[in-house]
């Protein structure tokens, strides 16, 4: 994960000040300044990430074959 700051680091600090959250994870598919992502969570969040996003892929598989997506 790049270190430092980003094109959505800005949005990623709204979001996470908005909802008074530990960690959040900003995924940008075809924004206006392209694609890209943005990360600020805790040391013990950030640790949770792989096993979140392994979890969100494998429901989107579930999803796609019993044709919801």
């Amino acid at each position: 994960m790049p270190i430092g700051p980003g094109k959505y680091d800005d949005l990623c600090t709204k979001v996470r000040e908005q909802t008074h959250a530990r960690g959040v994870l900003l995924i940008v598919i075809g924004g206006d300044k392209g694609q890209g992502f943005a990360c600020e969570a805790d040391l013990s969040t950030t640790l949770l990430l792989p096993d979140l996003l392994e979890d969100v892929a494998r429901s989107i598989r579930v999803d796609m074959q019993k044709g919801k997506i």
